[in-house]
């Protein structure tokens, strides 16, 4: 199993327990991919999942730059299309870095506006 696959399999469990419900995961359009769909409370949350063993290239939030949130966004915007009417959203990012062979989790709530 990949890194990325491992991370996203422990970051839903992680946002289970923060009370979110999954609703798709690896939603995929010619745009771009979003790790998780999720809903808390009534707000709709699209969810990238970034995770590292190393910190040579930073923090994994760090790898969420300009491009990547623009085709967040954009995948964002055709999900959103099956909806009559547009219910509250927010972008978050759940950070996972391997620390001792732990993961170690932070969650940046509405971590970038479009």
């Amino acid at each position: 199993m990949k890194l990325g696959e491992k991370g996203e399999g422990i970051a839903v469990k992680f946002l289970r327990e923060k009370g979110y419900k999954v609703m798709e995961q690896n939603f995929k359009t010619p745009a771009g991919e979003i790790d998780i769909i999720a809903k808390d409370g009534e707000t709709l949350v699209f969810v990238e999942v970034k995770t590292r063993e190393s910190l040579i290239y930073g923090m994994p939030f760090e790898a969420v730059n300009r491009s990547k949130k623009h085709k967040i966004a954009n995948t964002a915007l055709l999900y959103l299309k099956r909806f009559k009417q547009l219910p509250p959203c927010r972008f978050d990012v759940v950070s996972i870095f391997y620390e001792n062979n732990r993961p170690e989790f932070e969650l940046i709530r509405d971590a970038f506006e479009v």
